[in-house]
């Protein structure tokens, strides 16, 4: 199973600060690991709120506002798109995240597979163009 792993450090303007040599060293030594196990399939950090945008559409609106976000109460600072055999092995992984990354939370969601789906509502040619669309965007990905 896959899952998306969003961590939200517990002081949110520390997403500004670059961090020490030290914990980039280390932080690259457990992402080493992970990707050796067969864990990770991508990972990165976020720029500061300051940095982005949000996009809201309501009806036929669209609202486009540039960070930082007044009533932003939590902070993104990073993802990861792992790979786990349940929900219990993601949660060992995000601790072990955590005790690399600092104090924070790693929220955890399962990723939706096509095998999720009835073939009423995700038929067999639409699970096998979503095959195509993967691998075209992994070797775009790759390209760049």
């Amino acid at each position: 199973m896959r899952f998306m792993m969003m961590y939200r450090p517990d002081r949110p303007a520390t997403a500004a600060c670059q961090p020490s040599p030290e914990h980039m060293a280390e932080m690259g030594r457990f992402i080493d690991q992970m990707i050796k196990e067969g864990h990770l399939l991508a990972t990165e950090g976020l720029h500061p709120m300051a940095a982005g945008a949000r996009v809201r559409r309501s009806g036929a609106t669209m609202t486009v506002t540039d960070g930082p976000y007044i009533e932003a109460k939590e902070v993104i600072g990073g993802f990861a798109m792992i790979q786990a055999k349940s929900k219990d092995e993601a949660i060992a992984l995000a601790k072990r995240f955590l005790a690399v990354a600092g104090d924070g939370e790693t929220e955890i969601r399962p990723v939706f597979e096509p095998t999720d789906f009835s073939p009423e509502v995700l038929p067999p040619e639409e699970v096998a163009r979503d095959r195509v669309r993967r691998d075209e965007m992994q070797k775009r990905a790759a390209a760049h």
